[in-house]
């Protein structure tokens, strides 16, 4: 054992060297960063692009009005960052939207908190200048008009396209488009909190949703009974990183319940429903496995310290905590500009790693947002065709793509969705794009349209934001899930 264990790192290290110099023929990039964000649509979030200098309004397909159930035309209306109101996003709140492909539904989605008049119908209000970082990004660098949403749902199962490329249980029900359809659920009188004990983890009795067992479209609810039923087995882009010997990490926010449960098991934390990563213990409370504790980073501050160690994995997924991600349902969750833009900086100004090269010149990052929140969006998505056509796609999401390569003020009109992330992720570092055989294997796109590499590096400029990397870093106040769903 002893013996297979010294030979086996070199191997591994030699595996690296050649994937780097492989990447090198095909693409400069040797790491990419997927930066996740919460519930947003580019009709909601976007809006200030239609005045922002510099740029034709035009090339940016932002609505300013929207048709509601009754067939009124309503205008859409500014309101802050953070608001004191939540908006459903479950499944059943998409096919509302949805009807049938007429977008017109959005006013029937129900609403929790102090909700105004018309709330699906907003936008994020610019006029404190709170969103320059994201505006300042998609106008300096790439921008995706059709980027949707991969499922048809809230966040639990969009994480989970995000990793793995599906919400199934597993390779087979990915094929009979059987999916995780919702976020997590509780029974009446639980004393915790399902958003932040799923997966591998659930407790028992918790429960969640599968959706294609029944041809009326309807869900079967899913019980965690016995303990591991909602801890999932099926291959991951990790499994293809793995035997590439191309290094991931995976940064997620720890929350713990007020039972004192140990922390991992949140819906934002997708390696921990994958049973092979999280290798849970023999009572469903502990994630014990070798690739859980090595690539899994439950302190998401902790990429900018990573980054400044020189130590930035080959493909790192960011997913924030509930004070920098967007959400909308905290009048205080207003970071998330300043969050990203940090990391897009930390990435750019990183100039002592490899040996002086730094990291700007080598590093694609992709920006999303995991699903639309409940906020009204024009574009109708397209139906998937085959089994999985019934939950996939959802609504569009916001897009922007950072690199040295990526034009300034391009607009890519390519239908994307988070199979694309994945394809892209398979292409630099020369995996069979689709190897995984998921959302990766049905996606239109891999986002290479978004690089030149034939233009000259661009120098990197900092986006300019009210929050920097060391407030993060130094960050004192009470952690918060993502989503409070």
């Amino acid at each position: 054992m002893g013996f297979a264990i010294k030979c086996l790192v070199p191997l591994l290290w030699l595996g690296s060297i050649l994937v780097q110099a492989q990447n090198e023929n095909r693409t400069p990039f040797r790491h990419v960063v997927v930066v996740f964000q919460e519930n947003r649509t580019p009709d909601n979030l976007f809006h200030g692009l239609l005045t922002w200098p510099g740029i034709n309004p035009a090339n940016y397909d932002i609505a300013t009005f929207a048709v509601n159930s009754k067939g009124q035309a309503v205008t859409l209306e500014p309101v802050p960052l953070g608001v004191p109101y939540d908006l459903s996003h479950a499944h059943g709140a998409f096919v509302s939207m949805y009807d049938g492909g007429k977008m017109d539904g959005a006013d029937k989605i129900p609403c929790t908190g102090t909700c105004p008049t018309n709330p699906q119908f907003k936008y994020v209000d610019n006029s404190q200048h709170v969103l320059d970082p994201y505006l300042m990004l998609a106008a300096n660098y790439g921008w995706g008009n059709v980027m949707f949403q991969t499922n048809q749902g809230p966040s639990f199962p969009a994480h989970q396209f995000i990793f793995g490329g599906t919400s199934a249980r597993s390779a087979e029900e990915d094929r009979q488009g059987i999916f995780i359809a919702e976020n997590p659920g509780a029974p009446t009188g639980a004393n915790y909190d399902p958003g932040n004990d799923t997966g591998c983890l659930a407790p028992v009795h918790e429960f969640n949703s599968l959706i294609g067992l029944n041809p009326n479209g309807s869900e079967t609810r899913l019980v965690n009974d016995p303990l591991g039923t909602l801890c999932f087995s099926h291959p991951t882009m990790a499994n293809l990183l793995n035997d590439r010997g191309v290094s991931w990490k995976y940064y997620a926010p720890a929350t713990v319940n007020p039972g004192g449960r140990n922390p991992g098991g949140s819906i934002w934390t997708a390696p921990n429903s994958i049973r092979e990563i999280c290798e849970p213990n023999e009572s469903y409370t502990e994630c014990l496995g070798h690739q859980w504790a090595t690539n899994v980073d439950l302190k998401p501050a902790d990429v900018f310290k990573d980054i400044a160690d020189c130590r930035l994995a080959d493909v790192t997924w960011v997913i924030p905590d509930g004070r920098n991600s967007d959400h909308p349902g905290s009048p205080l969750g207003t970071g998330g500009p300043s969050w990203v833009a940090s990391i897009v900086n930390a990435v750019g100004t990183a100039t002592t790693c490899e040996k002086g090269k730094g990291y700007w010149s080598d590093t694609a990052i992709i920006i999303t947002w995991d699903d639309w929140g409940g906020w009204y969006d024009h574009v109708a998505p397209p139906v998937l065709e085959g089994p999985q056509g019934h939950y996939q796609y959802g609504f569009r999401v916001p897009l922007i793509v950072v690199s040295a390569y990526t034009p300034k003020a391009y607009v890519n009109n390519v239908r994307h969705d988070f199979g694309s992330i994945l394809r892209f992720i398979e292409f630099t570092f020369d995996i069979p794009e689709g190897a995984l055989s998921f959302a990766d294997a049905r996606a239109s796109g891999d986002l290479q349209a978004f690089f030149n590499f034939q233009d000259p590096i661009r120098k990197f400029e900092s986006i300019k934001s009210p929050l920097d990397a060391n407030f993060f870093v130094k960050d004192t106040r009470r952690p918060e899930p993502p989503d409070n769903d």
